[in-house]
């Protein structure tokens, strides 16, 4: 939408990310004065998000409504950003947020009959098979798949086990996409990973 798209107040974090928040509010008197706090909270908030203070990707936050306090006072930078940050942190976790991870892309140079071992390692680490495809003329094939950053610690050694080390992966950053589960509901994986990160982090579990 056009109208929307010129109510953008700002993108975060740091002024450029992939999160946005817009101004959709109808006869709000004074927007302007408080638009640094709200700009200033939006950048604390995407850089350390609500679940596990990691970078927020994809979200979209809409002021709808606002009430200013009467006294110019209590309008400043202290009282709006830590009020504005809660709110945005209020408004993820009643949006069905979840967790993003990177994932690589890995290209495999093997042999036929280790094709078996490959396969084993790539599902036991949530890998996806892209394809494989036989060099012409030679013994080699090359297979290709997605790897999840957090489950390529020890894969090479894993793979060249399973393979009697016949297989030689190379891994490059290709994308994120979305963890499996609901971290807001106990006992899956992406809770477990959350209530880590935050003992990890000395925050409350």
């Amino acid at each position: 939408d056009v109208a929307e798209a010129r109510k953008i107040l700002c993108f975060g974090p740091d002024g450029a990310g992939p999160n946005m928040v817009v101004d959709v509010t109808k006869g709000v008197q004074n927007m302007n004065e408080v638009k640094d706090s709200f700009v200033a909270a939006w950048n604390w908030a995407t850089k350390e998000g609500v679940m596990c203070e990691e970078t927020m990707r994809g979200i979209r936050i809409n002021i709808e409504d606002m009430t200013m306090h009467a006294d110019a006072i209590h309008r400043g930078g202290g009282q709006v950003i830590p009020t504005a940050r809660r709110n945005y942190y209020a408004c993820c976790l009643t949006a069905k947020p979840g967790l993003m991870e990177p994932i690589f892309l890995v290209d495999i140079q093997t042999v036929e009959h280790a094709m078996g071992g490959i396969y084993g390692v790539l599902n036991k680490r949530r890998g996806i098979m892209l394809g494989e495809e036989n060099r012409p003329g030679t013994p080699i094939y090359n297979v290709r798949a997605y790897l999840p950053v957090s489950e390529s610690f020890g894969f090479t050694a894993d793979l060249r086990s399973h393979t009697g080390g016949q297989a030689f992966p190379q891994c490059v950053f290709d994308h994120w996409a979305s963890f499996p589960g609901n971290p807001l509901e106990p006992g899956n994986l992406a809770s477990d990973l959350v209530t880590k990160t935050r003992v990890r982090k000395g925050l409350k579990p």
